[in-house]
């Protein structure tokens, strides 16, 4: 399996109201030397989080300790730019499975979906509606349900619905990346292969 298989997941998220954070914000190109995906939520936000003498910046968010969970709730255009696959594994890395936008660029949403993080898009007036929960109460939990495709405020049950692809939310269901998915299904390629004519 490339990664936990997504279903139900209930979390309390870390707010980030900035719009169009682009993904050299997100990891800096001076970290993408590596290539396997470890160790990159290490530097996740790294020049928002860490001054130049690697001491936290107190006021941001990944550093306030009141803030936690599964779930990044960003502002508008999350995830903007340069096409690296890096900002989506910093991302996994750091421990988020879901990122919570009103609009993601596409080259992000599916590097997303490649890993395991689960981009979830709602309308701007729901995505309003939780950053003020979450800033009334840092506490508020989320639902995001990935077989109804339905994410919800689990204190007032407001709730809205999002797409997503069919193969990628088979694939997320099952914990596959696109090998896996193929391995899955070998005995219908070979069979396939055999019995059509070249």
């Amino acid at each position: 399996m490339a990664y936990d298989k997504f279903d139900i997941l209930k979390s309390t998220a870390v707010p980030l109201p900035l719009e169009n954070v682009d993904t050299d914000q997100i990891i800096p190109a001076r970290f993408l030397k590596a290539t396997e995906r470890k160790g990159f939520g290490d530097n996740l936000f790294r020049d928002w989080r860490y001054n130049a003498d690697n001491t936290p910046k107190e006021q941001f968010v990944l550093n306030n300790p009141i803030y936690s969970g599964k779930i990044l709730v960003g502002g508008k255009n999350f995830g903007s730019g340069s096409s690296r696959e890096h900002a989506a594994w910093a991302i996994y890395d750091y421990g988020f499975r879901a990122v919570v936008s009103s609009f993601f660029a596409d080259i992000f949403r599916n590097n997303c979906l490649n890993i395991g993080v689960l981009p979830v898009q709602v309308s701007a007036e729901f995505l309003q509606k939780i950053f003020s929960a979450i800033e009334a109460d840092p506490d508020t939990m989320l639902e995001i349900h990935l077989e109804n495709q339905v994410i919800r405020l689990l204190d007032s049950g407001e709730q809205e619905s999002f797409q997503i692809n069919d193969y990628k939310k088979e694939n997320m269901l099952n914990g596959f990346d696109d090998i896996d998915y193929l391995i899955n299904i070998k005995e219908e390629i070979r069979s396939f292969t055999e019995n059509t004519p070249l």
